[in-house]
C-alpha cells in the first residue's frame, strides 16, 4: 500500500524542489482532500506548480476518506493531520509522512509507522540520491 502524507513534508520538499525525493523513497503517496486544501493554499507559486505536476503525473494522488475522522484525532490535531492519521489507518498505509510531534504522538500510539521531511533527507543521504 502506498504512504500518507501530511501536509509539511510535501509543501517543504516542494517548496526546496525537491520532491522526487519522496517519489524516488515511496514511489506513490496519498493524500486526504484536507491535505490538498492546505497544499493548494501555499503562498510558493513554485511549490504548488511542482505539488500539480505530481497530482498531474500520479504518483501523488488524492484519496478521499470513507468515514468520519475519528473526535480523538479532530481535537487533538490540525485538520490536515488528522485525516492524514484517518487515512493511513482506513488504507493500512505502511508508512505516513508527518513532522508534527503531536500527530508522531498518535500515530506512534495507533501502531502507524511513521518519517518526517528530516528522516526523509537522511535516508536520500543515506542511500545515495543526495550527496549531501
Amino acid at each position: 500500500m502506498p504512504a500518507v502524507s501530511n501536509t509539511s513534508p510535501l509543501s517543504n520538499l516542494a517548496i526546496i524542489d525537491r520532491l522526487e525525493i519522496l517519489r524516488g523513497q515511496l514511489g506513490q503517496i496519498i493524500i486526504p482532500v484536507a491535505v490538498q486544501l492546505e497544499l493548494d493554499r501555499l503562498s510558493h507559486a513554485g511549490a504548488r506548480l511542482r505539488l500539480a505536476a505530481a497530482l498531474h503525473d500520479g504518483w501523488l494522488r488524492v484519496m478521499p476518506l470513507t468515514a468520519p475522522v475519528p473526535p480523538a484525532f479532530a481535537a487533538a490535531l490540525d485538520p490536515g493531520e488528522a485525516e492524514a492519521l484517518a487515512l493511513a489507518a482506513q488504507v493500512k498505509a505502511t508508512l505516513v509522512l508527518l513532522d508534527e510531534s503531536a500527530a508522531r504522538l498518535k500515530a506512534s500510539q495507533l501502531g502507524i509507522p511513521h518519517i518526517g521531511v528530516l528522516g526523509v533527507m537522511l535516508r536520500a543521504k543515506q542511500s545515495g540520491q543526495i550527496v549531501s
